[in-house]
């Protein structure tokens, strides 16, 4: 992983200079607007290396699941700096179209050309462990944005070379500006659902529960939680009432057995992490102590 992520942001980084260059010699917002997407790949993917590695470091006392969170802050921060562009292309865009300068149809061109070599290269790198966490999906994604932005861009070329029209250049850069925002948003509400501890959205609580109590020897399930740490790292606790026989005639081992089971074969994401704690109805009775 980590190795591919070093190639892409080589490339990306390459890339990035020759579009800088270019879009201040022919002033084109949508090349402009590109080098600034494709800037925020290049950090992007500068995260994702920093978070590739964080992720590997061992626990500690102090980290008790290491740098596992960094992966999810990094793609988080990625959905910002994307936001921050794409709101920023709208609205300048939205001014220039009114007033459109003159832009150079070849070399706007040639350097929008360069720019989708650079991205699907970079792509053809990324595409094999693009869903192996969420920082690699937001990179990942990242540059297929930035291609069709690329796209966009050489589209804008060509018409402006064949009939003139100088808007066209503008329209690109709101095209690039639109295809930024959403997927933005769907990576900062996905960075922002582990942060915030929230259930996993492929996991229903309630049918979770339903599988839990189907063990006979389980009577009732309170404090569930199920939250991610980190790509696929989900996490479960709960407190499971059982017949007050299962703590003398051994079954208590067979029934934790069977319920880490459950969690971990019956779901679309094995929940290997587990604690479930054992009690009578009587224990399950008491008060528990507020939450701070």
């Amino acid at each position: 992983m980590w190795t591919r992520l070093a190639i892409a942001f080589g490339i990306t980084a390459t890339i990035l200079v020759a579009q800088a260059i270019g879009a201040v010699l022919t002033g084109s917002l949508a090349l402009l607007v590109d080098t600034a997407h494709m800037l925020t790949d290049a950090g992007g993917l500068l995260m994702a290396l920093i978070a590739a590695s964080l992720i590997l470091r061992p626990t500690t006392a102090k980290h008790t699941w290491g740098m596992r969170r960094a992966e999810v802050l990094a793609a988080a921060l990625q959905a910002l700096i994307l936001l921050a562009v794409g709101l920023y292309a709208l609205v300048i865009g939205w001014q220039r179209l009114l007033d459109p300068p003159e832009i150079p149809a070849g070399s706007l061109l040639v350097f929008g050309i360069v720019g989708l070599v650079g991205n699907i290269l970079s792509l053809t790198v990324l595409m094999g462990d693009r869903n192996a966490n969420l920082n690699l999906r937001a990179a990942f994604l990242e540059v297929l944005n930035d291609a069709l932005g690329s796209v966009a861009v050489i589209v804008s070329a060509i018409v402006l070379s064949t009939t003139g029209w100088q808007q066209i250049d503008t329209v690109a850069a709101l095209v690039i500006a639109a295809l930024i925002v959403p997927r933005a948003f769907l990576i900062l509400r996905s960075a922002v659902r582990i942060l915030m501890e929230a259930v996993p959205a492929w996991l229903d609580l309630d049918d979770l529960e339903r599988h839990l109590l189907e063990n006979p020897h389980v009577q009732g399930i309170h404090d569930l939680h199920v939250t991610k740490i980190g790509t696929g790292l989900p996490v479960l606790t709960a407190h499971v009432e059982v017949e007050p026989e299962c703590f003398t005639d051994s079954h208590a081992d067979e029934v934790l057995a069977d319920l880490r089971a459950c969690v971990r074969d019956h779901f679309e994401e094995r929940i290997e992490h587990t604690t479930f704690q054992l009690e009578t109805s009587d224990c399950s009775r008491e008060q528990p102590l507020p939450h701070a």
